[in-house]
């Protein structure tokens, strides 16, 4: 009987032995560490800062609410009190007047100031927005010929072959048959903002015009007909797009 308990107890013990024999590699190879985060690019660097620079404006314009609202009260109070002499005869109208642009223009510092402050709120909501879409369309580079994919901010045609800058006669011609002038061609090739940016700009074209003028969107049209790819900004993208235009070819790949 003893000799039974005691050869039980050694193969209850062998178990426990190979059980944490097979364990501790499972351990050891779910300790791994993780894969380090990759540094910001220039481009996040680039959003950051103009986010945070506007942040700062946002909180100057903020301090200077307060004061701008004191005046109105004050522009308030003395053309009440002038309305009162006037009526005892005691000044001129033209001083009553003189008051009243003053109070207009006190009213008119707080309404440019709210006016900025909704503009600084769109304008980092506007980026915010622009980077989630561009990091989608980072994952997804080999969208299928002539998709078209359209965010708040820009537009985008895969277009459907090849392009080539020395096509660009083609667009010349039919925006200055059109429209009897020639096209205003802001950047041909490589320009110096791209150099300064790290992006390869070397077989596009940026055109100066707005995408949702008439003129843009006559140039959109024709593009999309003939299958020539296109970007087409409609405001100011940090380390992408100085402002609306219209980038004629394939999207310039960061080097």
């Amino acid at each position: 009987m003893i000799y039974r308990k005691r050869n039980l107890l050694w193969a209850w013990v062998c178990v426990v032995v190979l059980a944490l024999c097979v364990d501790v590699p499972a351990q050891r190879k779910s300790k791994k560490k993780p894969a380090p985060a990759k540094p910001p690019t220039e481009l996040t660097k680039l959003r950051e800062e103009y986010v945070k620079a506007t942040n700062e404006y946002k909180a100057s314009l903020g301090k200077l609410l307060p004061y701008y609202e004191n005046d109105v009260k004050k522009a308030e109070a003395n053309l009440e009190k002038s309305k009162n002499l006037l009526a005892e005869g005691l000044i001129p109208k033209k001083q009553v007047e003189e008051n009243e642009r003053e109070l207009a223009v006190a009213k008119q510092k707080i309404a440019e100031t709210n006016r900025a402050l909704t503009s600084a709120d769109e304008q980092i909501a506007a980026v915010l927005v622009e980077a989630a879409a561009n990091d989608e369309i980072a994952k997804n580079l080999r969208l299928a010929k002539q998709s078209l994919v359209r965010t708040a901010a820009f537009t985008r045609y895969t277009g459907a072959g090849g392009w080539n800058l020395s096509d660009a006669w083609k667009v010349q011609r039919f925006f200055s048959d059109t429209f009897s002038k020639q096209l205003p061609i802001a950047v041909f090739g490589q320009g110096a903002i791209h150099d300064r940016w790290r992006l390869d700009h070397r077989n596009a074209m940026d055109i100066q015009l707005h995408p949702d003028g008439p003129e843009g969107r006559a140039l959109l049209d024709f593009l999309q007909k003939n299958g020539i790819p296109y970007l087409a900004f409609r405001s100011a993208i940090p380390g992408t797009a100085t402002g609306p235009h219209i980038h004629i070819g394939r999207p310039s790949h960061r080097y």
